[in-house]
């Protein structure tokens, strides 16, 4: 496999949380949004993997799913995800599933993907997961040859899908 993709913590927290709040909607559990500050991360992550790591961004706007669209498009190369990989709360999988929307295209506001060269990528989880908020940090996929400029997602049950850069807003502007 190529170089890997990091999420440093669970997606679509912030976006869901927000929108209850906005709606009034009320749900079994509090969702809490994911804002914190990232820069003690990120910069012990590039104090120890700098020469390592191609990429770090924020996937704020268009979520998780546009910023992979994005990176696929510019550089040219396929994204291989791995559903199962990708780290979401059960309550916020839940609420979208009510609502009807993809996580990982709701907005994000205290995560940060990277990407690493898959030969370091394991060491960088590690470091990354012993991080304050980077806990269950995740490998979610890789970047490959094949299919270049799209992103791919191996589901839970073994199917592929692909994963398209978002159309319009999936939910209302929050930053």
């Amino acid at each position: 496999m190529g170089d890997a993709i990091i999420i440093s913590d669970v997606v679509a927290s912030h976006g869901i949380a927000i929108m209850s709040v906005r709606k009034g909607l009320e749900f079994d559990s509090d969702i809490l949004s994911d804002t914190r500050p990232l820069h003690n991360a990120t910069t012990s992550l590039i104090n120890q993997f700098g020469d390592q790591i191609k990429l770090l961004k924020d996937p704020t706007r268009g979520g998780v799913a546009s910023v992979l669209n994005e990176i696929a498009r510019d550089s040219q190369k396929g994204i291989l995800l791995q559903e199962k990989n990708i780290p979401i709360n059960v309550q916020v999988k839940s609420a979208c599933e009510i609502l009807g929307l993809d996580p990982l295209y709701v907005a994000n506001e205290g995560i940060f993907i990277s990407i690493v060269e898959g030969k370091s990528a394991e060491e960088a989880l590690a470091h990354l997961r012993s991080q304050e908020h980077c806990e269950q940090a995740s490998i979610i996929g890789h970047v490959v040859e094949q299919h270049p400029k799209q992103v791919l997602m191996k589901s839970s049950i073994g199917g592929k899908r692909v994963v398209n850069m978002m159309v319009g807003n999936q939910l209302p502007r929050i930053c």
